[in-house]
């Protein structure tokens, strides 16, 4: 097991073992505790009580935070020609089609969200091995697949973000910066919270929320009391 660096240490020590935090220290606390050089990210796993494995108790979906994510996303607008200005009015950081579909199928995946039509996504099938492990393919569900594109776009560059269950029933999200005040933090995690309950599947049974912690990108996890949120 790698020994904790002195920050590390001081850190954990700001932090009470056992203890179940209101959302509002927690957000004090994470931003106290933070001590990279670098604005850090901030991350919240919410540990719900469904079995992914069953597709009734599957939770996936999209928030749009209040604030933002903080973080500059770089959009793929994979759409045809007569669509193109739209997308680029909307703030789309590369617009095209076929040549961003070689670029992929070469490996070029170095963009955060990717945007499309539905007449689109036929070309996309045989990409899917490239973007799905990389959580890029465009979903219906998500509203990266619409005809909408400059809506889509905006709604991603304002801070839209989609999320999923994983395997142990934990859905993690980016919500923010270290930068970010705590009333903004507070904001995103609500936010995110709130969704997460809104969409509490009815094959889900006992305890929905099991478990929340926010946490920066080099310090330790600091646990929410999910009845206070």
């Amino acid at each position: 097991m790698a020994k904790l660096t002195k920050k590390q240490k001081e850190a954990a020590s700001k932090i009470e073992k056992n203890k179940l935090y209101s959302l509002k220290d927690a957000a004090a606390l994470l931003k106290d505790v933070a001590s990279a050089k670098f604005d850090e990210s901030v991350d919240i796993a919410v540990k719900l009580g469904v079995d992914p494995r069953k597709a009734n108790q599957m939770v996936r979906g999209v928030v749009t935070l209040p604030h933002g994510t903080g973080k500059d996303v770089r959009v793929l607008a994979l759409v045809t020609p007569d669509k193109e200005a739209e997308a680029k009015a909307a703030g789309a950081d590369y617009v095209g089609l076929d040549d961003y579909l070689q670029k992929i199928k070469d490996g070029w995946t170095d963009v955060d969200v990717i945007i499309t039509m539905p007449s689109v996504m036929g070309k996309l099938g045989p990409l899917g091995r490239i973007l799905g492990p990389r959580g890029l393919m465009p979903n219906p569900k998500t509203g990266t697949v619409t005809m909408d594109v400059a809506k889509a776009v905006t709604e991603v560059k304002a801070g839209k973000i989609d999320f999923k269950v994983d395997k142990t029933g934990i859905v993690h999200a980016g919500i923010g910066r270290v930068s970010f005040s705590s009333e903004q933090i507070v904001d995103n995690a609500h936010e995110i919270i709130q969704t997460l309950i809104k969409m509490k599947p009815t094959a889900a049974k006992g305890t929905y929320v099991r478990s929340i912690h926010i946490s920066s990108t080099m310090s330790p996890a600091i646990a929410l009391d999910p009845k206070a949120v």
